[in-house]
């Protein structure tokens, strides 16, 4: 097999994501690259989530739209994945749930009951006959016990029962495994990644315990690829951190927050991380965080924020103020669905116009928007190099899907970059009153943090002279705004192209993204002879691409329902976009879709809009 995708689905709390980590952690082991992708409820205990791991003998950064292997750990798994596993994949499931019908599926939404009903033609279908859908569909169904294995295993342990079944998660990993002939010890290898002391004992144990078992031979097997060591596995929510981390991340506050949160608190737990000098403050509320990150940025400190749309749209006057003033921050944005509480736990990339324009009046600002986990951890460290150096506020965009999708890396593409042109002034004698806002050709005047001894200048959010007084003067505030608004053309001037946009491969056709979508398109081209991609990393300075759309026909393809991204680039280029590829039920888009869609544009089928719909 060059590429395999493993499912297991169940309940919220459930310990699906910790069996998902297992078996990516012991595939790795074996050699192979891999990505996961985690689907969560926003509910805390009960309701469905799923995660799929996708392995290739190359790197992996996209994902199918139907899996080779789905472990169900519920009823709800098998009603809700129907058709969403290959023809001659494998269902692994526990016969006990095929007594119940949909209607005894307490969490099943009313939707999805209702479709099963009509496709079934009756009111209540059984998973039995759901199982049979499967089987006549092509799929192979493993009937699979866990909890009697657990109990089974438990005996000869000498475990209770309750604790023994803390290990379902081993157990499912384990007997997936062990089907497909994968060896034990890259499994036992990643359980001690995952446990300590005599949890990891039991979990060991419970492990070669399910080897022990005889099995049925599948069709298709799961062999070592070689091991090259020195990889990491990481979530883009943890690239980010370490990534301000690696940038000289000084102070960061936030609020708590889906699903921005899970990068603070990676942050939290790794202040003592080799060179790490950080103190992270959880905060009242958004308005709070971002001030108090302007506090410590104005005391001198690298300091950052991170939150989501409903945090940001709350963030924006402190934002503001942080313009107003010349301050360098850093808000890190991780796009959800909205509006308002929207979808806190699913993926959209809804907020980029709001990103460049939301507050009110004008200001520089910088947005940049990472593709991937790689890029999380390069761009976080660009993010506070450039807020520095043009005393500014950058927003750094990821999303949903990126926060918590995991990627093996290669440890040596986790680099620490060299970025400085600060303009800071060193203390020295006889410091006074100072021109903070004095005159540059780039519009970016010397700063010294406060407390510098004997440096005066005022501060206020109004507008102000050279010094900082408040003043109303319209020669003044046209200097000032026109100084501000300087920095962009520095900044578009300086930033190399290379971080500004990527042309992965020219055509007549040419597709347009930015973020999240970069890894289903790089692989989509794969399949797809004469279409271009060019992947956007920088969205505001707007980079200079029109000579690039020159007589092309121009795709855009994003997870928001008007096609920001298209309005942006006939906004600055005068390029029209031909067609807009859009998606916004939550779920990110597939290689399959993609490859669909831009199939049925070459062909002239597609619309100008064209709508993904697919997902669970």
């Amino acid at each position: 097999m060059e590429e395999f995708t493993w499912r297991v689905g169940g309940p919220q709390g459930g310990g699906i994501e910790t069996a998902a980590t297992l078996f990516a952690r012991a595939v790795a082991k074996g050699g192979w690259w891999v990505a996961t992708k985690r689907e969560y409820h926003s509910n805390i205990m009960g309701r469905h989530s799923y995660l799929d791991v996708r392995l290739g003998r190359k790197p992996v950064g996209a994902f199918r739209g139907k899996v080779d292997f789905l472990v169900a750990l519920d009823g709800e798994t098998l009603a809700r994945h129907l058709d969403e596993v290959r023809p001659g994949g494998v269902l692994l499931y526990d016969p006990k749930v095929l007594d119940l019908t949909v209607h005894k599926l307490p969490m099943l939404d009313h939707r999805v009951q209702e479709a099963l009903a009509e496709r079934f033609g009756k009111a209540d279908p059984s998973l039995k006959e759901i199982l049979a859908a499967y089987a006549e569909a092509g799929v192979q169904p493993l009937p699979y016990p866990y909890e009697e294995v657990a109990d089974r295993i438990g005996a000869e342990l000498g475990v209770p029962s309750l604790q023994a079944r803390r290990t379902l998660n081993t157990i499912a990993v384990a007997a997936s495994l062990h089907l497909l002939g994968f060896p034990l010890k890259p499994l036992l290898e990643a359980l001690a990644l995952q446990f300590r002391g005599k949890v990891l004992e039991l979990n060991e144990k419970v492990a070669e315990a399910v080897y022990r078992e005889e099995v049925p031979r599948l069709s298709f097997q799961l062999h070592l690829n070689g091991y090259e060591p020195g990889r990491v596995y990481l979530t883009g929510a943890q690239a980010a951190a370490l990534g301000k981390l690696a940038g000289g991340l000084r102070f960061q506050t936030y609020y708590p927050i889906s699903p921005a949160t899970d990068e603070s608190v990676y942050l939290e737990a790794h202040t003592a991380f080799p060179g790490a000098d950080v103190a992270v403050v959880q905060t009242e509320d958004e308005i709070a965080a971002v001030t108090m990150a302007v506090g410590a940025a104005l005391a001198g400190a690298k300091a950052a924020t991170a939150t989501s749309g409903p945090g940001f749209s709350l963030m924006a006057e402190g934002m503001g103020f942080a313009g107003m003033i010349e301050a360098p921050l850093v808000v890190t944005l991780y796009q959800r669905g909205g509006p308002s509480t929207g979808l806190p736990t699913r993926t959209e990339q809804g907020d980029l116009l709001f990103a460049i324009r939301g507050g009110h009046g004008e200001y520089p600002r910088l947005v940049l928007a990472s593709g991937d986990i790689l890029d999380a951890f390069l761009d976080a460290q660009k993010a506070l190099a450039w807020a520095w150096r043009y005393q500014t506020v950058v927003v750094h965009l990821l999303d949903k899907f990126l926060a918590s999708m995991a990627q093996s890396l290669p440890k040596e593409a986790l680099k620490v970059l060299s970025l400085n042109g600060e303009k800071r002034l060193a203390p020295r004698e006889g410091f006074g009153p100072y021109e903070r806002y004095a005159p540059a050709e780039d519009g970016i005047s010397p700063f010294i943090p406060l407390g510098t001894p004997g440096g005066v200048y005022w501060m206020t959010s109004d507008e102000h002279d050279l010094e900082g007084h408040i003043t109303e003067d319209p020669v003044l505030r046209e200097y000032q705004m026109e100084k501000r608004m300087q920095k962009l053309l520095t900044a578009r001037r300086e930033i190399p192209l290379e971080d500004q946009y990527t042309l992965y491969r020219d055509g007549d056709v040419l597709v347009l993204g930015f973020g999240t979508v970069k890894g289903t398109l790089l692989e989509a081209l794969d399949h797809l002879p004469g279409v271009g991609y060019l992947h956007l990393r920088l969205l505001w300075p707007f980079p200079e691409i029109g000579p690039l759309l020159e007589g092309k026909r121009l795709v855009t393809v994003e997870h928001n329902y008007s096609g920001q991204l298209a309005d942006l680039v006939q906004q600055e280029t005068l390029k029209k976009v031909h067609h807009r590829v859009v998606k916004y039920n939550g779920r990110p888009i597939t290689l399959d879709e993609a490859v669909e869609a831009l199939k049925a544009v070459l062909s002239g089928e597609a619309p100008a809009r064209l709508v993904l719909r697919k997902g669970v």
